[in-house]
């Protein structure tokens, strides 16, 4: 599983600018042509994301001669989940929805809506990412700090 473009385009753009800021916390708006350039994404489809990101309050905006986007908050404060989310990327591993057919049971001639034997098992893994991303900010991943973050479980005793 892997989330599309549009979430991963935001948030590299996100960290892009966050980074901007904390080198320069004095320096003007970053314009959208130089983060296309430096993560080599196409400048007309980061004008879609940031309009959405600008609208979820997560980015201000300066329109004329030396504008740009800015942060609208400080990056320790801004959640790589509320990116994904402001760009109107869902997080979630499973392919099934009520009433969407998603389940291959569901999807058979009278399955009656019943959940596939794997429902469980990629629902709770999308809400593993979710959890994850939410406790992941942009200044975490801007300060590398993100590595080992992933929770380890114990090991299960398997009786013989």
């Amino acid at each position: 599983m892997q989330l599309s473009t549009k979430g991963r385009y935001a948030v590299m753009a996100m960290v892009d600018l966050a980074a901007r800021q904390a080198a320069d916390a004095g320096a003007g708006p970053v314009c959208l042509a130089d983060i296309a350039e430096r993560q080599q994404l196409s400048q007309s489809y980061l004008e879609q994301l940031f309009s959405k990101l600008r609208r979820a309050g997560i980015v201000s905006s300066a329109r004329g001669p030396g504008g740009g986007y800015r942060l609208a908050r400080p990056a320790s404060e801004i959640a790589i989940a509320a990116i994904v989310a402001a760009v109107d990327e869902p997080i979630k591993a499973t392919r099934c929805e009520i009433g969407g057919g998603g389940c291959l049971v569901a999807a058979e001639p009278g399955g009656c809506g019943e959940r596939c034997q794997t429902h469980d098992l990629w629902f709770e893994l999308g809400r593993q990412i979710a959890l994850f991303l939410e406790g992941v900010t942009l200044a975490d991943v801007v300060d590398g700090r993100v590595a080992g973050r992933a929770v380890g479980l114990a090991p299960r005793m398997v009786s013989a």
